[in-house]
């Protein structure tokens, strides 16, 4: 006699409401995934840049001085960052051994395993944040040659350095001379010390234009003063001092777009009328600059202010407020967010 067997099992129609009920708890758990992480890569690249900013108040501690934001060595333009100035107080004292202030950094190179490697192509991770996408060595040929950072300095709001009579900017990072903390009379809680910026930025160069050039206060305005094109090389040298690469201005607000057209491409620029050290055709061209702070995180920027304490600026603060917290001593009355 023939016995009836049940077997046991899922039908088709059971199985897909599984599947069906698994994808939404997937799709329901996943953002909440990428927000911890997002949350966590910006709490980290925020004590990456307290760890710079309190590198600053240790070498201010030894020197009695602030870094210079660039100072020309010998008859090269190749002048060296705060960032490269502060190494020593960031544990990367055997990269600084390496350096030679007096010289172009250019002609710094210490021994790894051996080879003799430029100082200008090591990662220097207190100069990185961990969003950012282009975490690589920037090539000369087939050499490494430099090193990107997402930390920069604080270069006020356009107007960077005058070499006909040295006149400075209203930055906390000074061209050609060293600055103290008392420069700063707006009060060290009120301004900004250092700001994120993306690395392999693009942006115009050495247009050279003589005299007073108007602070833009549009984007293009940028795109009509023009310049030398560079598709994917700002912020991608930290020992180069110029402001292109290692400093910010507060020209516009933080993750403001500057979107230029270039061969039928449109990028989001940064401008610098003249670099400072270079020469143009009457050789007084004063450097000024739209550099502006950028970042990968969701909404706004980490910033680092003269204090030492570490925020996040949202990309809605008003641009007066901005520019006003870039100033050390234009005396505003300054209620910087929390």
């Amino acid at each position: 006699m023939k016995k009836n067997v049940q077997k046991s099992g899922f039908t088709l129609v059971e199985l897909l409401v599984v599947i069906a009920i698994i994808g939404i708890l997937v799709g329901l758990l996943l953002p909440a995934v990428q927000a911890a992480r997002a949350a966590a890569r910006r709490m980290s690249c925020q004590n990456n840049m307290h760890q710079v900013i309190l590198a600053v108040h240790n070498y201010e501690s030894a020197t009695k001085r602030l870094p210079p934001s660039w100072i020309q060595p010998g008859s090269s333009d190749k002048g060296w960052s705060p960032q490269a100035r502060v190494l020593p107080f960031i544990e990367a004292g055997s990269v600084y051994s390496g350096v030679d202030f007096s010289d172009s950094y250019e002609a710094s190179t210490i021994f790894i395993d051996g080879t003799e490697t430029r100082v200008s192509s090591i990662r220097v991770p207190a100069y990185l944040c961990p969003s950012e996408v282009l975490d690589e060595v920037r090539l000369d040929g087939s050499e490494p040659e430099h090193y990107p950072m997402n930390y920069a300095a604080n270069a006020g709001t356009w107007f960077v350095y005058d070499p006909s009579n040295r006149t400075v900017g209203d930055g906390t990072f000074f061209v050609g001379r060293e600055s103290r903390f008392r420069d700063v009379l707006d009060g060290l809680s009120n301004t900004l010390a250092f700001a994120e910026v993306k690395a392999w930025n693009p942006y115009y160069r050495d247009i050279g234009i003589s005299g007073d050039v108007a602070m833009p206060t549009e984007p293009n305005e940028i795109c009509a003063l023009n310049g030398s094109f560079r598709t994917n090389s700002g912020h991608t040298e930290w020992v180069d001092g110029r402001v292109h690469q290692t400093s910010f201005t507060t020209t516009f607000s933080p993750n403001r777009k500057i979107l230029c057209e270039e061969s039928g491409i449109e990028y989001d620029v940064d401008f610098t009328n003249m670099r400072e050290g270079r020469v143009g055709v009457t050789g007084n061209e004063r450097t000024y600059a739209a550099v502006t702070s950028r970042s990968y995180h969701v909404g706004g920027v980490n910033v680092a202010l003269m204090d030492g304490s570490v925020r996040f600026i949202n990309d809605a603060i008003e641009l007066e407020l901005w520019q006003n917290m870039s100033t050390r001593a234009g005396r505003e009355v300054i209620q910087v967010p929390e």
